[in-house]
């Protein structure tokens, strides 16, 4: 079960090609041609038959054409019928190379492909690449050189277009996979195929779409967890389905949410094809995550202000040498080379000199990434500052890129850092681009480790009350709250709101104003206005009584002519927030059509969409994410000190933001939602106006189906007492639970680890540790028994800590109604019940996810886990594939 369930497809032992007569080249389609030459000539090692469909015989007559993978390049009038015969001579994959292929087919290929349990590729695809393993099952191009690369594509054109690149750039692929449109196995399937891959170390992605948010999600957040990933997505579409009753649908954009999903995955996305390539370079050339701090070695000022002019754009840092390294350099370079900002080596430097700078930053820990650049002097060794710069890359520990200006003067010199598997670019700014796209990965790791609970730990909101009040509106069929509809759906998140009170005639606005006191605010109340201001809904400061009622009697008037339509309730009155202080900032909630609700936070006001300030976050936030939200903005300074107005209370406005995530979590009818203006200062934050559109829940078989990330599973957390005394918390795994599991894995016997991880490794790597704690609940789940512990310090006083004492684990299926699970307790805590009450606990949390069957290996000499798993009603059987375990399963 170790192997992954893509790899007949992407890692086949043995091939069948359907491609028409082999021996009759002029009766094969093209792409049955260049199949045939491809697979012939690339050196694949493993048994290739040639089939064709046309042939006479019996399907018993084909038992030993039995393969892996079925490769189909044929007429659309055979493609259903070669498929259909793969599956029968049980072929597990198959890869249909075709174009034009109409929907009606391909979905006729597809219920094949279920029919015969077969992975299809295709149709409408070019294939893929596997350079090492010799194999060119496409029509993308020519076989790239090995690497450590891989590259999906939804276009077939820049699959070829990359891979012409790539072969004048010195780079190399471990895989490229050129998915079609109509293709069975999709985007995320393929991610979670490389995320496993040993050749693959880096990921590029071109995309156009997707269909199922979560999954995508779900498995470039698995991917990016331990791989850098660069995506490049054409289509930026605007818009919600919806129609834009608030602002947010109005200013929010499917694109602007796409960016704000990828950024809690972990990945990076670039805009350009250009970027692209610069991403590409960077990645084959194994560059790890780092800061953002960037030195930049030149030989000419020109080149390295126009690369640091780009670095101050992209908001990356330009970093100069630390005093003690910059003194120690100093004596080596040439008598005009200056060390400030830039390090300017000066026309006279030679490969000596870039030597010993490039040198200098790489031991500066205040340094993150050097950039070389070299601008060609009539006096000057190209080649030779080429060869000494290429030859530090290992030396320097630390992401090495190089610009080589000019064109036909250096080319053999960017040859000669190509081969070194140095980055060079051609301009300074591709080249800091690159760079940026290493810093983004490095910062976008961060929000990745972000898995919040859909509650946050404040007080804990009236969520019976607010979806009583959703439930009443959707009842008298509106979707649109009132004004005072929307701020006691606030209050019951406890949102501070102003007390708003309706007045349907001039004398109730009085005295309501009276009672309030002055001076007050008047705001037409209509279900069928979304935007008070355009209509002169609003008026401000209304300082008296006589005021009142004048500008009762206009505002009724002016909005029945502006908008004779509209159903108008009365007017809300309410006192002024009086914050003289006060900064005027919006939150906003629109639902995506693809990628569901996302929240908005920026400057607010009536000009909100002019100044179009705003940044996007996904839900669930917590507080890290909602500071980077409330951090992203350029509005964001005006909350700091500034002309004698004391600092903005900014815990307030993430308290705010928390409780917004909050009913966007809880409420999945919420649709679009204002709070605009947000009125801050110096003692917190208050809801001024607020606007909010709901519609019926979407159908939905689980809870927070709305959302496109799951959240944490708090809900499966639970208490239980041990054997002699004490308890322990059983809980959903958490990220921060690395050190923990660490240590619980060294903890264990020899004999116990090799029982769970059938080898006998002794601590978790890196990369294990990050995919056994970073895991994506919607298709995973890990509870942990977490036992607290209370060690006497040096001063007398006990140190409470955390261990893990147990572990149990499913993952799902491809055919995501089974799954397979893993089990290990603390060797201390044996025959104490906690096998089997952890058992019992994650096949709970998989019956709730819907999942119908659980089975595992276990090893034959494990008898104690095979007795447990007989105790626990499992069906244990001989495993096939290696006789040295017993399979065991279970219906739920």
């Amino acid at each position: 079960m170790d192997t992954h369930y893509l790899s007949p497809l992407f890692s086949p032992q043995a091939i069948v090609v359907f491609a028409g007569k082999v021996d009759q080249p002029e009766t094969q389609t093209s792409y049955g041609r260049s199949i045939c030459a491809q697979i012939r000539e690339c050196g694949f090692t493993g048994p290739v038959t040639f089939l064709d469909v046309n042939m006479s015989g019996t399907l018993a007559d084909l038992a030993h054409s039995r393969a892996d993978l079925a490769l189909i390049a044929l007429p659309h009038e055979e493609l259903a019928f070669a498929l259909e015969v793969a599956g029968r001579i049980q072929c597990k994959a198959a890869l249909v190379i075709s174009s034009g292929v109409e929907p009606p087919l391909a979905k006729e290929l597809h219920a094949i492909a279920r029919k015969h349990d077969l992975h299809l590729l295709g149709p409408n695809c070019l294939g893929y690449q596997r350079p090492r393993l010799h194999l060119n099952a496409g029509v993308a191009g020519k076989l790239a050189q090995p690497g450590s690369l891989a590259l999906v594509s939804q276009s077939g054109a820049l699959t070829s277009a990359i891979l012409d690149w790539a072969d004048k750039n010195a780079v190399g692929f471990s895989t490229v996979v050129s998915l079609g449109p109509n293709t069975s196995v999709d985007l995320a399937q393929t991610l979670d195929f490389l995320a496993t891959d040993q050749a693959t170390e880096s990921i590029v992605i071109y995309m156009e779409g997707v269909t199922n948010a979560r999954r995508f999600l779900s498995a470039l957040r698995g991917t990016a967890n331990t791989k850098p990933v660069v995506v490049l997505k054409a289509g930026n579409a605007a818009g919600a389905s919806q129609a834009a009753l608030t602002h947010s649908g109005n200013i929010l954009a499917s694109d602007d949410v796409f960016d704000a999903a990828l950024r809690r995955t972990g990945a990076v996305r670039v805009k350009s094809f250009v970027q692209l390539f610069a991403a590409a370079k960077c990645l084959a050339s194994r560059y790890r995550p780092v800061g953002p701090r960037l030195a930049i070695v030149t030989n000419g000022g020109g080149p390295g202000v126009l690369a640091a002019d780009w670095v101050a754009e992209l908001g990356l840092q330009l970093t100069p040498l630390s005093p003690p390294h910059a003194q120690a350099l100093m004596p080596l370079l040439p008598p005009h080379a200056t060390l400030s900002q830039l390090l300017d080596l000066s026309e006279e430097a030679g490969p000596e000199h870039y030597r010993a700078a490039i040198m200098a930053c790489g031991q500066d820990s205040q340094v993150d990434g050097i950039l070389a650049i070299y601008s060609p002097k009539l006096a000057g060794d190209h080649n030779a500052v080429a060869q000494a710069v290429g030859e530090l890359k290992a030396a320097v520990g630390k992401p090495l890129l190089t610009c080589w200006m000019g064109d036909e003067m250096v080319g053999q010199a960017r040859e000669i850092i190509n081969q070194a598997g140095v980055a060079t670019f051609r301009t300074p700014e591709a080249a800091v681009d690159g760079f940026s796209n290493i810093a983004s990965f490095y910062q976008n790791q961060q929000l990745l480790h972000q898995t919040p609970p859909p509650l946050s730990q404040l007080a804990e909101p009236d969520l019976d009350g607010a979806r009583l009040l959703i439930e009443s509106v959707l009842a008298e069929r509106r979707k649109v709250l009132t004004e005072m509809e929307s701020k006691a759906l606030l209050a019951a998140f406890h949102i501070p709101i102003t007390q708003t009170i309706l007045a349907r005639n001039a004398n109730e606005a009085m005295l309501i104003a009276s009672q309030q006191g002055y001076p007050v605010a008047l705001k037409i109340d209509s279900p069928d206005i979304s935007h008070k201001s355009d209509v002169q809904g609003v008026a401000l400061n209304v300082v008296n009584a006589a005021a009142v009622r004048d500008t009762f009697g206009d505002m009724m008037a002016t909005v029945q002519r502006l908008a004779p339509e509209a159903r108008i309730n009365g007017v809300t009155v309410q006192r002024m927030a009086g914050k003289r202080n006060g900064r005027e900032m919006y939150i906003g909630v629109v639902t995506d059509p693809l990628f569901g609700p996302a929240i908005s936070f920026g400057a607010g006001g009536t000009m909100i969409e002019l100044i179009n300030d705003r940044a996007i976050e996904l839900p669930p936030l917590n507080q890290f994410l909602a500071q980077r939200l409330i951090g992203r903005v350029r509005s964001a300074h005006t909350l700091d000190e500034r002309r004698g107005a004391p600092a903005a209370d900014r815990v307030a406005i993430e308290h705010v933001l928390l409780r917004v995530s909050e009913m966007v979590c809880e409420l999945p009818q919420l649709r679009q939602m204002d709070i605009n203006p947000l009125i801050v200062d110096e003692h917190g934050a208050l809801a001024v106006d607020a606007r909010i559109v709901i519609d019926t829940a979407p159908p939905s078989v689980h809870r927070y189906d709305h959302l496109a990330i799951l959240p944490y599973p708090v809900n499966y957390t639970q208490e239980w007492p041990m054997r002699g005394g004490g308890q322990y918390t059983l809980r959903p795994v958490q990220p921060d639970d690395a050190s923990m599991l660490q240590e619980f894995t060294r903890g264990l016997s020899e004999k116990s680890r090799y029982y769970r991880f059938a080898s006998s490794l002794r601590e978790l790597s890196v990369p294990m540790l990050a995919r056994y704690t970073l895991i994506d609940y919607d298709r995973e789940m890990a509870l942990v028994a977490v036992q607290s512990v209370r060690t006497p310090g040096e001063d007398g006083e006990f140190i409470v800590h955390d261990r893990i004492i147990g572990v149990s684990r499913y993952i799902a299926n491809p055919d995501r109604s089974s799954c397979e699970f893993s089990l290990v307790v603390d060797d201390r805590f044996s025959g104490q019940g906690l096998g089997t009450r952890l058992m019992h606990a994650i096949m709970d949390v998989a019956r709730d996810k819907g999942l119908t069957e659980i089975n595992g290996l276990v090893l034959s000499k494990n008898s104690g886990m095979l007795k447990l798993m007989a105790s626990l009603g499992f069906q244990i059987a001989p495993y096939e594939d290696d006789p040295d375990f017993r399979l065991c399963s279970k219906g739920l």
